[in-house]
C-alpha cells in the first residue's frame, strides 16, 4: 500500500521548507490540528538526519505563525508517536501539532500524560508537584 505522505499534492501543502512540509490532518483533534512531515520516507523520528530535525523544528514554528493569525489557541500540543506501540499507524514519520482551546478537554486537561487512561491520575496519586507537568 503506498504511504499517504509521500509524494503530497501541492493543494494539500499549508507550509514547507526544502526538507518537509505541513498539512492538515484529515481526523483532527481540533481546530488548525496540522500534521508536520519530512518529505524523504523514513519511519521514526529517530532516524531523521539532524538537517531534517531543524527543518521539523523551524516549519513548526511556522505552523505556529499561521495558527495563531487563523484560530487563536490558548496553547498546543506536539508530539511525535514512534511505533505502533505508541499509536503510530501511518510508518512515516509524523510530528502532531494540535492547537488546544481553553475547555476543550473538560476540567482536568488534556497533556500528554493523559494518553494512558489509567496514568491520568498522577495528580491525585502523587499529589501536586511544583515544576513537574
Amino acid at each position: 500500500m503506498p504511504c499517504p505522505f509521500c509524494n503530497p499534492a501541492r493543494e494539500d501543502i499549508v507550509a514547507a521548507n526544502d526538507l518537509c512540509y505541513a498539512r492538515y490532518d484529515i481526523h483532527p483533534v481540533s481546530p488548525g490540528h496540522l500534521l508536520v512531515i519530512p518529505f524523504r520516507h523514513v519511519a521514526s523520528y529517530f532516524d531523521t538526519t539532524d538537517e531534517e530535525r531543524m527543518a521539523l523544528a523551524r516549519l513548526i514554528d511556522d505552523c505556529r505563525a499561521k495558527t495563531e493569525r487563523a484560530h487563536h489557541p490558548d496553547g498546543y500540543n506536539i508530539g511525535v508517536n514512534v511505533g505502533e506501540v505508541a499509536g503510530q499507524n501511518i510508518m512515516h514519520v509524523h510530528i502532531h501539532f494540535i492547537p488546544r482551546y481553553r475547555g476543550d478537554a473538560g476540567e482536568h486537561g488534556g497533556g500528554v500524560r493523559r494518553v494512558i487512561p489509567r496514568k491520568e491520575g498522577w495528580r491525585r496519586a502523587s499529589g501536586s508537584r511544583r515544576g513537574v507537568r
